[in-house]
């Protein structure tokens, strides 16, 4: 995989959201509906963000998703727990508000790819080589980002890309929102409910993935590569 590597789609889990369906097989269906939608697996990463889970059921899942990422040519990244990141072989962490500094983090992990959280372009300031990418948000209104505050738009994720750190936004946003954030000068977006609560997760994630891979990623933005 890229060293680059920055995400055209996020997907970001929720077991509480799939309706009672098994999140692997939400996660299964919805890589394959981006595939289909245009999308390199290598521009993919599934993040496993399961907060209530203790350690050794976050990483039985982390280890089945693991499965279904490698066998996709997909990325999987741990939210917050670099030792499940590590012990199940995962591309990468996600770092929240109270991880570890990203310098702490690469030096525990220097093989894992770094992504943070974001709410405001001035948490992007010194970030720049320190993450391999940083989710930016939540851009409109979304429940599962109401405690980090309100929206923050398109204009705050457009000052956040001119921080020079790779973006993917996230927050309440659909298929029709992959021109503006693209012109905003994100790389990608991040989703949870439009594909975990979907009725069919692949069609879902076609549509998501479709729209990603028709809109022209900005110059100067760094990713993954067709070939």
């Amino acid at each position: 995989m890229d060293r680059a590597f920055v995400p055209r789609l996020y997907i970001v889990t929720d077991r509480r959201a799939t309706g009672g369906r098994p999140l692997v097989a939400v996660v299964r269906a919805a890589l394959a509906g981006a595939v289909r939608g245009g999308l390199l697996a290598a521009e993919i990463a599934v993040q496993l963000r399961e907060k209530d889970l203790g350690g050794r059921a976050l990483r039985d899942l982390a280890g089945e998703l693991r499965e279904i990422t490698g066998a996709a040519g997909a990325a999987l990244i741990v939210n917050d727990r670099i030792d499940v990141a590590l012990a199940v072989g995962a591309d990468g962490v996600h770092l929240g508000g109270r991880s570890l500094s990203p310098e702490d983090a690469r030096g525990a992990a220097p093989g894992l790819r770094l992504a943070v959280s974001t709410h405001a372009p001035a948490e992007l300031d010194g970030l720049d080589g320190a993450v391999d990418f940083a989710v930016f948000g939540p851009v409109h209104d979304t429940p599962s980002k109401r405690a980090y505050g309100p929206p923050v738009g398109l204009d705050a994720l457009a000052a956040a890309a001119r921080r020079r750190v790779p973006l993917v936004a996230i927050g309440g946003l659909t298929v029709e929102d992959a021109p503006a954030i693209t012109r905003a000068g994100a790389r990608g977006m991040a989703c949870i409910r439009p594909v975990m609560s979907a009725e069919d997760p692949e069609r879902a994630a076609w549509l998501l993935g479709r729209a990603l891979a028709e809109t022209p990623v900005r110059r100067g933005v760094t990713g993954p590569h067709r070939t």
